[in-house]
């Protein structure tokens, strides 16, 4: 399969400190991949390399299937919002738009107006200062920026971040309208999974510095799925009563928490198996496990996303 994107044991080292180490990530064309890690695991320092904003000490990636000085040309089809837009506030959207085009040599007639469109700002006030915008129309003006020169992969990096809920919104909306419309392969990290889990395609799950697991979002659904939760005072017991009663697709869970992953329909057995043994039943519930369930589990507990 090619990517428009891999990267091959990509590392990086400042000082002592592997900021990541021996990450092989793989965005295919037209998803939308959510890159997912606590404060300092090392999101940025990929998006910062791949973006050529900042060399690898090691290892390589290729973009659309081009590496070396090839893949040095293949940059100009990267569009990049990495921490804040850089805005010029006294200037509106239209006008910020227009000084990157004229930087960059595009003069196409009505091709701002187009990209205003595209990320919901086309009704804005062309004599407001973006200064004077939301939180959530500057993040849409950012990418809108990072589009100039028709990118075909965004890298977008905290997008949503501090928005308010209407601004989650019209920024999800984008770049879904992005992928659908335009066709635009998207690498997006956030701290609010389940805002991540309303459009990703793919996710990649880094801890550390070390890419943990990478998986599509239909294997989340098959791995995740639903569940039926089996509180105890005594884990262990329960876990061989329920194994005795037929009970063995069953993982322990946070707290001792039992998740019980086949026969949902038979809670009554569960709980006759539970009670049977002569344990405390505290909870007996179906439950589907979200994606900040299966992060939590995957990195061991660490819930700062």
């Amino acid at each position: 399969m090619t990517y428009v994107l891999e990267t091959r044991q990509l590392t990086k080292v400042y000082g002592r400190r592997a900021a990541i180490q021996n990450v092989n990530l793989h965005v295919e064309e037209g998803r939308i991949y959510g890159l997912i890690g606590r404060n300092g695991a090392g999101k940025t320092t990929i998006m910062r390399i791949i973006s050529g904003l900042s060399n690898a000490t090691s290892g390589e990636y290729s973009l659309f299937g081009k590496s070396g000085s090839e893949k040095g040309r293949m940059l100009r089809e990267v569009g990049v919002l990495i921490e804040a837009p850089g805005i010029y506030p006294r200037f509106s959207a239209y006008e910020n738009l227009k000084i990157k085009c004229m930087a960059r040599g595009i003069k196409p007639a009505g091709y701002v107006e187009d990209l205003l469109k595209t990320v919901g700002l086309g009704d804005t006030d062309m004599k407001k200062g973006a200064g004077a915008y939301s939180l959530g129309m500057r993040q849409r003006l950012g990418i809108a920026l990072a589009m100039v020169g028709d990118p075909k992969i965004l890298i977008l990096d905290e997008p949503i971040n501090g928005l308010d809920p209407q601004g989650i919104v019209d920024v999800r909306e984008t770049l879904v309208r992005l992928r659908d419309e335009k066709g635009i392969t998207i690498m997006i990290s956030s701290h609010i999974l389940d805002e991540l889990s309303k459009v990703a395609d793919a996710y990649g799950i880094i801890n550390d510095g070390t890419l943990l697991d990478e998986f599509s979002a239909e294997e989340l659904q098959k791995r995740s799925g639903q569940f039926v939760s089996v509180c105890t005072n005594d884990p262990a017991a329960a876990l061989k009563a329920l194994a005795a009663a037929g009970f063995r697709n069953v993982d322990v869970g946070q707290a001792g928490r039992l998740m019980v992953r086949e026969r949902l329909e038979d809670t009554a057995d569960m709980a006759r198996a539970v009670i049977g043994a002569g344990l405390d039943l505290t909870e007996l519930s179906l439950n589907t496990m979200s994606l900040e369930d299966y992060y939590i589990g995957v990195t061991g507990g660490k819930q700062d996303a």
